[in-house]
């Protein structure tokens, strides 16, 4: 009796280790728990600064090429910045005056769904943030490197996406190639908010506390995912027309 109390206990405990073993799978430290608050702090402030752009474009129409060449030039010239504590200020204005530009250069869009219909814009930007939120929180509960995998598939899709753009600028975009082009596109970027987001707390591990930089990045993802989704509203709307 006391022989098999005692596997009887002995698989408890080895049982409790499994499920204490399953609670620590993608479990991250409080140094890099800190560092993504900082990200999505920095990441909101970025989507203010956007929003604030399109609607100087509606006030003003200051949207346009020279907005757009600006906004390139602030985010080469953020990430030619080293990561310092003496730079941080200067990045930090570099990131928010990217955000400024984008949104003015975007406003021509932005206007174009509110001529059509304005409920357009509520519908793409609460789906972008629910869909931004739910696979940004299942890649920071999965697994460490459980998603890196998708680099190389997600790579191949956009260049799917940069020759068939290429092709349709010489032979012309038919109906089903610009769908596909939209939705395939809009897949390859929640794809690219799941592998960044895991790739942001990898290199937290690593001591790569950047939080201007990966605020960043998840920004392009969500500016390139709202952008799409705002698309497939308007083609909806003209469909039912």
């Amino acid at each position: 009796m006391e022989s098999l109390f005692g596997q009887s206990q002995r698989r408890r405990r080895a049982g409790g280790s499994g499920f204490e073993s399953l609670k620590r799978l993608g479990h991250i430290s409080p140094a890099v728990q800190s560092h993504l608050k900082h990200v999505y702090l920095t990441l909101c402030s970025a989507l203010a600064f956007s929003a604030l752009g399109a609607y100087l474009h509606i006030l003003l129409n200051v949207g346009g090429a020279l907005t757009t060449v600006g906004c390139v030039a602030s985010i080469a010239f953020l990430i030619s910045l080293p990561a310092s504590r003496d730079q941080e200020r200067n990045r930090l204005a570099l990131l928010m005056s990217a955000a400024l530009l984008q949104g003015a250069s975007v406003g021509p869009l932005v206007d174009l769904v509110i001529d059509l219909d304005s409920r357009i814009l509520v519908t793409a930007f609460v789906g972008t943030a629910v869909a931004f939120a739910c696979f940004s929180g299942a890649a920071i509960i999965a697994k460490r490197r459980e998603y890196l995998y998708l680099g190389g598939l997600l790579s191949s899709g956009l260049s799917i996406l940069l020759w068939l753009q290429f092709a349709t600028s010489i032979f012309g975009h038919t109906s089903a190639t610009f769908m596909f082009e939209l939705y395939f596109g809009l897949l390859v970027f929640l794809g690219y908010m799941v592998f960044d987001t895991q790739e942001i707390i990898e290199r937290a591990h690593r001591g790569d506390m950047d939080y201007i930089k990966h605020a960043l990045t998840l920004f392009t993802d969500f500016v390139a995912m709202k952008n799409a989704q705002e698309k497939s509203q308007d083609e909806k709307k003209r469909k039912k027309r």
